[in-house]
Protein backbone atom coordinates (compact mmCIF):
# COMPACT_ATOMS: atom_id res chain seq x y z
CA UNK A 1 0.00 0.00 0.00
CA UNK A 2 1.42 3.51 -0.63
CA UNK A 3 2.35 5.52 2.25
CA UNK A 4 1.41 8.65 0.78
CA UNK A 5 -0.89 10.33 2.82
CA UNK A 6 -2.94 11.80 0.11
CA UNK A 7 -3.02 8.39 -1.62
CA UNK A 8 -6.46 7.33 -3.32
CA UNK A 9 -6.51 4.66 -0.64
CA UNK A 10 -7.77 6.62 2.15
CA UNK A 11 -7.46 10.55 1.87
CA UNK A 12 -10.86 12.28 2.74
CA UNK A 13 -13.36 9.72 1.91
CA UNK A 14 -16.96 9.83 3.36
CA UNK A 15 -17.55 6.12 4.16
CA UNK A 16 -14.80 3.76 5.62
CA UNK A 17 -12.97 1.03 3.20
CA UNK A 18 -12.84 -2.15 4.31
CA UNK A 19 -9.02 -2.20 5.62
CA UNK A 20 -10.11 1.09 7.20
CA UNK A 21 -12.97 -0.46 9.20
CA UNK A 22 -10.98 -4.08 10.21
CA UNK A 23 -8.19 -1.41 11.55
CA UNK A 24 -10.18 0.64 13.54
CA UNK A 25 -12.30 -2.39 14.81
CA UNK A 26 -9.04 -4.27 15.79
CA UNK A 27 -7.89 -1.02 18.12
CA UNK A 28 -8.62 -1.23 21.60
CA UNK A 29 -8.54 2.62 22.75
CA UNK A 30 -8.48 5.88 20.13
CA UNK A 31 -9.04 9.33 20.92
CA UNK A 32 -11.38 11.78 20.46
CA UNK A 33 -10.62 15.46 20.03
CA UNK A 34 -13.59 18.31 20.55
CA UNK A 35 -12.86 22.30 21.13
CA UNK A 36 -14.79 24.59 23.26
CA UNK A 37 -16.82 27.42 21.76
CA UNK A 38 -13.18 29.03 21.42
CA UNK A 39 -11.58 26.37 19.73
CA UNK A 40 -9.80 25.18 22.84
CA UNK A 41 -8.78 21.83 21.62
CA UNK A 42 -9.21 18.85 24.11
CA UNK A 43 -7.70 15.42 23.42
CA UNK A 44 -8.85 12.17 25.35
CA UNK A 45 -8.56 8.52 25.13
CA UNK A 46 -11.82 6.38 24.74
CA UNK A 47 -13.26 2.74 24.60
CA UNK A 48 -15.63 3.26 21.25
CA UNK A 49 -18.17 0.91 19.00
CA UNK A 50 -18.12 1.46 15.59
CA UNK A 51 -21.55 1.50 13.49
CA UNK A 52 -22.07 1.80 9.38
CA UNK A 53 -21.97 5.34 9.69
CA UNK A 54 -21.18 6.63 13.93
CA UNK A 55 -18.91 6.16 16.05
CA UNK A 56 -20.02 5.72 19.37
CA UNK A 57 -18.58 6.62 22.80
CA UNK A 58 -20.28 5.88 25.92
CA UNK A 59 -20.11 8.13 29.20
CA UNK A 60 -18.77 5.35 31.54
CA UNK A 61 -19.34 5.99 35.47
CA UNK A 62 -16.12 7.95 36.50
CA UNK A 63 -14.90 8.93 39.95
CA UNK A 64 -15.64 12.73 39.14
CA UNK A 65 -18.42 15.42 40.62
CA UNK A 66 -21.99 14.24 40.02
CA UNK A 67 -24.00 16.23 37.62
CA UNK A 68 -20.83 17.88 36.17
CA UNK A 69 -20.99 17.18 32.61
CA UNK A 70 -17.18 15.56 31.54
CA UNK A 71 -15.16 18.70 29.59
CA UNK A 72 -15.27 16.58 26.45
CA UNK A 73 -19.45 16.39 26.39
CA UNK A 74 -19.57 20.25 27.81
CA UNK A 75 -17.36 20.93 24.36
CA UNK A 76 -19.87 18.99 22.34
CA UNK A 77 -22.82 20.97 23.58
CA UNK A 78 -20.59 24.59 22.34
CA UNK A 79 -18.84 22.98 19.45
CA UNK A 80 -19.69 20.19 17.63
CA UNK A 81 -17.15 19.10 15.37
CA UNK A 82 -15.11 16.47 16.42
CA UNK A 83 -12.43 14.30 15.21
CA UNK A 84 -11.45 10.48 16.13
CA UNK A 85 -8.05 9.00 15.69
CA UNK A 86 -6.85 5.29 15.97
CA UNK A 87 -2.88 4.40 15.57
CA UNK A 88 -0.63 2.02 15.42
CA UNK A 89 3.33 2.54 16.47
CA UNK A 90 5.74 0.18 15.70
CA UNK A 91 9.78 0.18 15.83
CA UNK A 92 9.75 -1.40 12.18
CA UNK A 93 8.46 2.32 10.73
CA UNK A 94 6.60 0.25 7.41
CA UNK A 95 4.38 -1.01 9.84
CA UNK A 96 2.95 2.24 11.23
CA UNK A 97 -0.33 3.20 10.07
CA UNK A 98 -3.72 5.61 11.48
CA UNK A 99 -6.94 6.28 10.66
CA UNK A 100 -9.24 9.27 11.58
CA UNK A 101 -12.70 9.91 11.34
CA UNK A 102 -14.45 13.93 11.46
CA UNK A 103 -17.74 14.88 11.56
CA UNK A 104 -20.45 16.59 13.52
CA UNK A 105 -20.90 14.76 17.21
CA UNK A 106 -24.65 14.50 18.82
CA UNK A 107 -24.64 13.90 22.84
CA UNK A 108 -27.24 10.93 22.84
CA UNK A 109 -29.46 10.55 26.80
CA UNK A 110 -31.73 8.07 25.75
CA UNK A 111 -33.67 6.01 22.33
CA UNK A 112 -33.64 3.39 20.47
CA UNK A 113 -30.02 4.91 19.12
CA UNK A 114 -28.52 5.52 22.28
CA UNK A 115 -29.47 1.84 23.46
CA UNK A 116 -27.81 0.05 20.42
CA UNK A 117 -25.10 2.12 21.13
CA UNK A 118 -24.78 1.10 24.51
CA UNK A 119 -25.12 -2.39 23.34
CA UNK A 120 -22.28 -2.22 20.82
CA UNK A 121 -19.56 -1.32 23.35
CA UNK A 122 -20.41 -3.38 26.09
CA UNK A 123 -19.77 -6.01 23.86
CA UNK A 124 -16.70 -4.73 23.13
CA UNK A 125 -15.53 -4.39 26.24
CA UNK A 126 -16.48 -6.33 29.20
CA UNK A 127 -15.31 -4.54 31.66
CA UNK A 128 -18.16 -2.22 31.64
CA UNK A 129 -20.60 -4.57 32.18
CA UNK A 130 -19.76 -4.19 36.06
CA UNK A 131 -20.81 -1.05 35.77
CA UNK A 132 -24.52 0.97 35.41
CA UNK A 133 -23.90 2.82 32.39
CA UNK A 134 -27.39 2.26 30.94
CA UNK A 135 -28.74 5.63 31.67
CA UNK A 136 -25.42 7.65 30.96
CA UNK A 137 -24.96 9.95 28.08
CA UNK A 138 -23.84 7.96 24.71
CA UNK A 139 -21.43 10.34 22.36
CA UNK A 140 -22.57 9.92 18.52
CA UNK A 141 -19.34 11.04 16.16
CA UNK A 142 -21.55 11.76 12.80
CA UNK A 143 -18.54 10.60 10.15
CA UNK A 144 -18.49 13.08 7.55
CA UNK A 145 -15.06 12.59 6.57
CA UNK A 146 -12.71 9.63 6.89
CA UNK A 147 -8.43 10.14 6.63
CA UNK A 148 -5.95 7.24 7.09
CA UNK A 149 -2.34 6.77 6.27
CA UNK A 150 0.24 3.77 6.43
CA UNK A 151 -0.07 0.39 6.83
CA UNK A 152 -3.37 -0.86 7.48
CA UNK A 153 -2.86 -4.41 7.64
CA UNK A 154 -3.92 -6.11 10.64
CA UNK A 155 -1.11 -7.15 12.64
Amino acid sequence: MARDACSAAGWNHPMLSENQRRFVQSCRVGHLATADAAGAPYLVPVCFGLAEAALYITIDEKPKRRGVPLKRVRNILENPNAAFIVDRYDEDWTKLGWVMLRGAADILHGGDEHDRAQVLIVARYPQLRTMTIADLPVIALRIAQVTSWGDLSET
